[in-house]
């Protein structure tokens, strides 16, 4: 039992307790800011937030500025989508869930490819391209760039990037040394797949006449 104990936990061993710390706050925040998404509930984004925040600074820390800037975004995003979840289309009616239209898919590759050209000039300029990570690290963000701002206007494809992302992830942050927030985005995974069920169900009584 303990080799597989030290074989997942052992990059921990000289962290700082505080970050260990914030690490687990931040992950027991990130899980429930997805599960209220999966179902549908505005506290996806107060959880969201807290979880951001705190990886924020943690990623800071560990000079992973493309995960840090991931964070960043998604904080700024959740602000967006607390409002954009908030507000009324009508009287009696919230923003609802919808497919992307034509104009929104363009609108998302734009924002990937924005995003690839943005990280890449940020690893150029702090000359990061130490380890191959770098190159999956942008990449990466540009997919949840895209998932983030999908989900933020309640788009039900924004799941398919979070599901692409989060595949990729486990490997990569487990390779980094960050077991937690890899086994972090095993559950994301597990939970994005539902909750890419719950929102077709969702869709399709929206769509049913009244």
């Amino acid at each position: 039992m303990q080799p597989i104990f030290d074989f997942f936990f052992d990059q921990y061993y000289g962290y700082p307790t505080l970050f260990i710390i914030l690490e687990v706050i931040a992950v027991i925040f990130g899980f429930l800011s997805v599960l209220y998404s999966k179902q549908n509930n505005i506290l996806v984004y107060p959880t969201g937030i807290i979880s951001t925040m705190i990886f924020v600074y943690l990623l800071w820390q560990w000079e992973l500025l493309g995960d840090m800037m991931i964070n960043a975004y998604y904080f700024s995003m959740s602000i967006y989508g607390w409002y954009i979840w908030t507000r009324k289309v009508d009287e009696e009616h919230f923003t609802p869930i919808t497919n992307t239209t034509k104009k929104e898919n363009w609108q998302s590759l734009f924002i990937f490819i924005a995003t690839l050209i943005f990280v890449f000039m940020v690893y150029e300029y702090f000359d990061k391209w130490n380890n191959w990570t770098a190159y999956v690290d942008t990449f990466t963000t540009a997919i949840f760039f895209v998932g983030m701002w999908q989900m933020a206007n309640r788009k039900i494809e924004n799941w398919i990037f979070w599901i692409i992302g989060d595949v990729i992830s486990v490997p990569l942050y487990f390779y980094k040394g960050l077991t937690l927030t890899a086994l972090q985005y095993f559950v994301f995974t597990i939970i994005a797949i539902y909750g890419y069920k719950a929102w077709q169900k969702n869709l399709r009584n929206d769509l049913r006449p009244s």
